[in-house]
């Protein structure tokens, strides 16, 4: 792959890592570093973008509330309510709406509904792709695209 080009699968492992830490970060509060040298000793960012995972991590544990601010709007339950699982991916799809305005917003909400099909409740990637479409919107991303 040319220097500079993301690899998407590499792209996705990182996410589900991500999916991961954030759930259990939620259940065991440590400091992003503990956490991404967790992921890194027992192999999982082997093959995953070990520097998107560090990053997307470090952002969530450090602007959660702001990023709660701004997905919390498009809920139809209050934030309590929600499923580790689907906390975390809100808020790590937040920050890649946000922070990350190179990725396009439906690679990035498409990603993070996939993996709330593997690891949230049965019907949570209707939730997560609604909120996450309805963030896009309100950051204006797309608008070229009609979102």
């Amino acid at each position: 792959m040319p220097e500079g080009r993301i690899d998407p699968r590499k792209r996705h492992r990182a996410r589900r890592a991500i999916a991961q830490a954030l759930y259990q970060l939620q259940l065991n509060p440590v400091t992003a570093e503990q956490l991404h040298s967790e992921y890194e000793k027992g192999g999982s960012l082997k093959r995953a973008d070990g520097e998107f995972f560090g990053n997307v991590i470090q952002g969530v544990i450090s602007q959660s509330d702001r990023l709660d601010a701004t997905f919390v709007p498009h809920l139809d339950r209050s934030i309590d309510d929600l499923g580790y699982v689907e906390r975390g991916m809100l808020r790590a799809g937040t920050y890649e709406l946000v922070e990350i305005p190179s990725t396009p917003y439906r690679v990035v909400i498409n990603e993070w509904v996939e993996l709330a099909k593997v690891f949230g409740a049965e019907q949570s990637h209707k939730y997560v792709n609604g909120v996450l479409d309805a963030v896009a919107k309100s950051l204006h991303r797309g608008d070229a695209d009609g979102v």
